[in-house]
């Protein structure tokens, strides 16, 4: 078949889930991917023939609300094409402008943990952004950790990646101070559930999503009381946080002894980073 027709095959099929605009994405998306063609081949040699041979497995995956970057394998991510499966979560643009916070605060020498690193794409973008940066990434997930070493080795060999866990006295595990400690954790309620999409709490990982909705911010101060005893006495605290817990993320990291406390809206309005200072 050609590439047109491949889209137009795959984009229907992706439209009994999506709407029509996110259903050709994906389409366009799986043919690059695993018909090795390039954004620019697609548009300019549309009629040129591709051959997609699991393309009716890949249907059955979409009908069933598989998300597209599993189904590839990949992610976009801060001009990287990351590897992801069900063990990581699949990165974010909001995460990348928290990434680019970070970056444009520290533009070099800093040294950095990233908690909860999943594909590694925090940790990795803030290695490749940052010159000289020392980065240190943590997961309690041996699966995520398989996935970031390998992602790393491809783009920052540098970055450390160590096992443990967020809601423990990880800072055991590393030597020395650091600049900034940066967080993706889980923060979203367990009662949200019912109003996310199947392609997101039907796949991606659950313990990497959700919290109890008696203790939502248990991970952030479980990691802001140990990154007290980690940063240097100029060092920051990097959380995306999740829109309704703004006012409460303020104010527990207040009583965790943290100042100079700034939320930030990602690019669609909503409060979803903030930074505090020890």
């Amino acid at each position: 078949m050609t590439r047109r027709e491949a889209v137009n095959r795959l984009a229907a099929v992706a439209m009994e889930c999506y709407d029509e605009v996110e259903a050709r994405q994906i389409a366009q998306m799986i043919v690059m991917a695993r018909g090795g063609v390039t954004y620019n081949q697609l548009l300019v040699e549309p009629e040129a023939e591709v051959v997609i041979e699991d393309i009716e497995t890949i249907e059955a995956e979409l009908r069933a609300w598989r998300p597209v970057q599993y189904i590839v394998g990949q992610a976009e991510f801060m001009d990287m094409s990351l590897e992801v499966d069900s063990a990581v979560l699949i990165p974010r643009p909001e995460t990348e402008e928290l990434v680019y916070w970070i970056a444009s605060e520290y533009p070099h020498n800093a040294r950095i943990l990233d908690v909860g690193t999943g594909s590694g794409c925090i940790a990795i973008s803030l290695a490749r952004s940052i010159a000289e940066a020392e980065v240190s990434a943590l997961d309690i997930s041996v699966g995520a950790l398989d996935v970031a070493r390998r992602n790393g080795e491809r783009y920052a060999p540098q970055v450390e990646f160590v096992e443990g866990d967020a809601l423990s006295d990880f800072d055991n595990l590393f030597a020395g101070e650091f600049d900034v400690v940066v967080s993706n954790p889980p923060y979203i309620p367990a009662s949200d559930v019912e109003r996310m999409r199947p392609n997101v709490v039907d796949y991606e990982p659950h313990g990497a999503l959700f919290v109890t909705d008696d203790d939502p911010l248990i991970f952030y101060r479980s990691i802001a009381r140990v990154a007290r005893r980690m940063l240097k006495p100029s060092g920051a605290l990097y959380f995306e946080i999740y829109e309704a817990l703004a006012e409460q993320m303020e104010e527990m990291l207040r009583r965790e002894g943290y100042s100079q406390i700034v939320v930030r809206e990602d690019f669609r309005g909503k409060p979803r980073m903030i930074c505090a200072r020890v």
